[in-house]
């Protein structure tokens, strides 16, 4: 069974829990770190962390962008979208395949 976690403040993750996705609410930074690498060190294959969260702890979450698994994945909050999960979708395209082929800028 693959191990799924989610991070972020309670009211934008608890209907997380009805999906069977561990619910980690978290909203202090360096509790978040944390429970981050704790989660990694437990072999959990995908971690989905709320972008306002993740976007207070980006040198956490850079720990793990050269690293198979876990997958950090942000995902927009109760309170909206960011705009932080696109831009690292995209960062990860040009990577992987050297040029902007989601927006086709240069």
């Amino acid at each position: 069974m693959v191990n799924i976690a989610v991070m972020g403040d309670y009211d934008s993750i608890y209907g997380f829990q009805a999906l069977g996705i561990r619910v980690c609410p978290v909203t202090d930074p360096e509790e978040a770190a944390r429970l981050l690498k704790k989660l990694a060190e437990e072999k959990t294959a995908v971690i989905y962390i709320t972008e306002a969260l993740a976007s207070r702890m980006p040198d956490a979450l850079a720990a793990y962008d050269s690293e198979f698994l876990p997958a950090v994945i942000p995902i927009p909050g109760i309170s909206g979208n960011t705009g932080i999960g696109l831009a690292r979708v995209r960062k990860s395209v040009e990577k992987a395949v050297g040029t902007d082929i989601i927006f086709n800028e240069r």
